[in-house]
């Protein structure tokens, strides 16, 4: 049976903070984005929730589409969901994190990242969306 209401509903995406110590300096892994919004701009890898998969699978499979990493282990660290956050529409972001420990894990940028790049965490560039405080917020923690 399907239902409908009456009232809109947020879509959901799952973004993800890798973290990785390169020559004792701790670096966080960004893609550059393929795709508008936001096209060629810096972001955390991730994207939208398929209606019939688990929150920390798509965070799994966001993260393996996107980079090619498929050997951490991601903890989830907070839900960001502020009115505007996405320009195309309503859109509620859970976010994971994770520290990458495996020195011979292939990364590959894939699906709809352009690229990818490690940066120093005191060298973070101007990112899409509201990832600059998503990123501000986990390292208070």
């Amino acid at each position: 049976m399907i239902f409908t209401y009456a009232y809109q509903r947020p879509a959901v995406t799952v973004d993800i903070i890798v973290i990785k110590t390169i020559n004792n300096i701790e670096n966080i892994l960004l893609i550059e984005r393929k795709n508008e919004p936001f096209k060629n701009k810096w972001a955390l890898p991730g994207g939208f929730i398929d209606i019939d998969e688990e929150i920390e699978a798509a965070a799994y499979r966001e993260l393996q589409e996107e980079t090619s990493i498929n050997d951490i282990k991601l903890s989830q660290f907070r839900t960001y969901g502020k009115v505007g956050r996405d320009p195309r529409g309503r859109t509620i972001s859970i976010v994971f994190s994770g520290r990458l420990l495996n020195k011979n894990q292939k990364i590959k940028a894939g699906d709809d990242a352009k690229n990818f790049q490690w940066f120093p965490l005191n060298k973070i560039p101007k990112l899409a969306f509201d990832h600059s405080i998503v990123i501000q917020e986990y390292l208070k923690k």
